[in-house]
């Protein structure tokens, strides 16, 4: 999605009184309805002194509950433990993200879309409390403060709770604009906090869509044709019907579903069905007819992305040209909950439990299939057991409403892991032509680069306003409104912006779609394609200049002071040049995306029989100011790991027409005993918070494949690295 959240001030926030003795506050929306649970709004305050921030956001693993309570409470003057969370209602109108248009939560953007909404929310209701206090006691304001839940009076030190002072807060006039804290007084930001979210999680309480149990609820499995575009010809359900807990068969254009009282007779029925697809139109399609669509689409000129100086003329002139193609192949997501969603669909009404990146879109797809009103649709969000862009999707509700409808009670739909794998909604695969100008002294006088690859932002446009442009420029939403024109700037992401002085540029992008094959959001998307292209081709350029790859970065980034810092902090902490063992290397890649600035030297060792072995990630961050330096460690952590693997083993192939892997024994992932040792290192900045939750996946790529080519003389220009060099070892 979009990268950079814009707010803007007319999202300075309003409190209104509420009936039943609270004070409600959020962004500036229509008068609040009558009730203290009312949506509109995301800090509610009762009057036994309960703080409840309303979550606009999911939690993923992501750490996203912590940060957006500790943006309230610093401001609001309580204990981070004292804040309560309760999921927000599916309500673009009052949860939207400014540049999405969207309730959402994706692109890095959690707490950078909220760093000064949610401190203004708590300021303004801390200064009303503060008034109110004041009014009580008849005294100045300017000699009461807060702190701990409480307004304190300096010159007695009297006190009042802030429950004691909720009604006569409410009634008072929200100030226009309430001065945030300076800095320098933050108590919580900045600070290490433990996670919010964790107790549950350790002790089995928390709430995940796949932990749902509701009265008289049935479990059902589904089985979709494994050919994309197939339809479903027939099916036998006889053998089915006879195993003991299997309820009903369910029939879908497409599909079919075995619901039953639980899970393991589900699974059985669905086994024992004789099943006859019509695999359709794409039942000969390979990866390698894929490749050769990309390859052939790539040589035409695509939409300018970016156009800087006479980058034909000056590759002309150079004094060597360096050129190179790079692919990248499909990848699932492989969330560690498959997707799943509860269904319970009834005349008048329709309730779902699941954990979604995307409560309306949800809310409108479930909407639409039973054709109830979006205000008879209620979405019961939970945690997520990952997400990594898959549940910003809503093909898994859609196969569950359709399910439900035919089901009497709740239902809850459950993919199998096959199923998850085989029927994800893929990152693209992606083929990218790049070439460089190099003078006398190997400094870049020239740089095409020509991105080939589905339009994610296209299919997103045109399901979320068909054939309605005017909304898209209503809502300010200039990458949708970009695709329609056929530029995709999630895909070039990265390619557009590389941090290097870089005097004659020219960047393309080419639309090319593979039949059939729905493409998604991963953890980064066009950045984890992008990066890598850009740092592995970087590091060709120093190579054939003869120059330490670091040495050779650092001369073009005069003009990126951020970049050039954690490029140096990251080689200083890797200890950049020192010995390493025979067959083992260093690589280094820097990343400027999603608002931050990311250098990583990771360490490998690669076998005589060609196998790579990352032993140690070292990763400097300037993500902007910090709020929680916890999180974003875990966050560097948990993606390096999830780029580690992508880049050694990450791969989905097609043949005839289908997904050929099927759980993890052959969509592999890196297992514990493979895990690099990984160090990371903060950067102290006073800049605006950048994102964090997918710039350690996009950067640890090709600081991999930079350190294979160090240790062996192999340059990596396709992922996934398994493979490729035991032809050569």
């Amino acid at each position: 999605m979009a990268r950079e959240p814009r707010v803007s001030r007319r999202e300075f926030l309003s409190i209104g009184a509420t009936v039943g003795g609270g004070l409600l506050l959020g962004f500036e929306l229509p008068a609040p309805p009558a009730s203290p649970f009312s949506p509109n709004a995301f800090i509610r305050i009762d009057r036994d002194g309960r703080v409840t921030l309303i979550m606009h956001k999911v939690e993923m693993g992501q750490g996203t509950y912590t940060s957006m309570s500790m943006l309230l409470a610093e401001e609001l003057e309580v204990d981070l433990g004292d804040v309560r969370l309760e999921h927000a209602p599916a309500d673009d109108a009052r949860y939207a993200e400014p540049l999405f248009g969207v309730q959402e939560t994706g692109g890095s953007t959690s707490v950078r879309g909220n760093w000064e909404p949610l401190r203004r929310a708590g300021a303004s209701a801390r200064s009303l409390l503060v008034a109110a206090a004041a009014a009580t006691w008849s005294v100045d304001p300017a000699s009461c403060h807060a702190a701990r839940g409480s307004v304190i009076h300096d010159p007695t030190n009297r006190s009042l709770g802030y429950g004691a002072l909720v009604d006569k807060a409410a009634t008072l006039r929200v100030p226009s604009r309430v001065p945030l804290k300076d800095p320098k007084d933050f108590k919580l930001i900045g600070t290490p906090a433990k996670r919010v979210d964790a107790p549950a999680k350790v002790d089995g309480t928390a709430q995940f869509g796949i932990d749902v149990r509701l009265a008289g609820m049935k479990v059902a499995t589904v089985a979709a044709c494994p050919v994309f575009g197939g339809k479903l010809a027939s099916v036998d359900d006889a053998k089915a019907k006879a195993i003991p807990g299997v309820r009903q068969i369910v029939r879908l254009e497409d599909a079919v579903a075995v619901v039953a009282d639980h899970m393991w007779a589900a699974k059985q029925g669905l086994a024992a069905l004789d099943i006859r697809w019509d695999d359709g139109p794409n039942a000969g399609l390979a990866t390698a007819d894929i490749v050769r669509a990309l390859a052939e689409a790539s040589q035409k000129p695509g939409v300018v992305a970016r156009a800087e100086g006479d980058a034909a003329a000056a590759l002309a002139g150079a004094d060597r040209k360096i050129e190179a193609v790079y692919e990248l192949p499909f990848l699932a997501h492989a969330t560690l909950e498959p997707v799943n969603c509860t269904v319970h669909v009834r005349p008048d009404g329709c309730d779902l439990w699941l954990g979604t990146q995307v409560p309306t879109f949800t809310q409108t797809a479930a909407a639409k299939l039973t054709g109830l009103p979006r205000g008879k649709v209620r979405v019961h969000n939970h945690l997520l057991g990952g997400g990594f862009g898959r549940r910003l999707e809503v093909d898994f509700v859609v196969r569950a409403v359709q399910i439900a409808k035919q089901v009497s009670g709740p239902v809850k739909v459950v993919w199998t892991r096959e199923e998850d794998i085989q029927h994800d909604m893929y990152r693209p695969y992606y083929y990218d032509r790049i070439a460089a100008g190099l003078d006398a002294g190997g400094k870049p006088v020239a740089w095409t680069h020509r991105v080939t690859g589905s339009s994610i932002m296209a299919r997103v446009a045109s399901e979320l306003f068909p054939k309605n442009l005017r909304v898209i420029r209503a809502l300010g939403l200039h990458q949708l409104m970009a695709s329609i024109k056929g530029l995709d700037t999630d895909a070039v992401e990265g390619a557009v912006e590389p941090p290097y002085d870089l005097p004659n540029i020219r960047v393309e992008y080419v639309r090319q779609e593979p039949p059939g094959i729905p493409t998604a959001f991963w953890r980064g998307v066009g950045p984890t394609h992008s990066i890598f292209v850009v740092e592995s081709f970087i590091d060709e350029l120093a190579a054939a200049a003869r120059q330490d790859p670091v040495a050779y970065r650092r001369a073009l980034l005069d003009r990126s002071p951020r970049a050039k810092a954690v490029l140096d902090l990251a080689a200083e902490k890797a200890g950049w040049g020192q010995p390493l063992h025979p067959r083992s290397a260093r690589g280094v890649a820097l990343l400027h995306a999603f608002g931050s600035y990311i250098a990583q030297v990771a360490e490998v060792a690669v076998s005589p029989q060609g196998d790579v072995r990352v032993t140690r990630v070292v990763c400097a961050v300037d993500c902007g100011t910090i709020v929680n330096p916890d999180t974003v460690k875990a966050q560097m952590e948990g993606g390096i790991v999830f780029g580690v693997t992508g880049a050694l083993f990450g791969e989905i192939t097609i043949k005839g027409g289908r997904v050929e892997q099927h759980n993890f024994n052959d969509y592999r992932m890196l297992r514990i005993n493979e895990a690099p040792v990984i160090e990371v290192h903060l950067v102290p900045s006073t800049e605006t918070p950048g994102g964090v939750g997918e710039p350690g996946t996009s950067c640890v790529m090709p600081a991999v494949a930079n350190a294979i080519f160090a240790a062996t003389g192999t340059r990596i220009r396709k992922l996934p690295v398994k493979d490729q060099l035991r032809a050569v070892s």
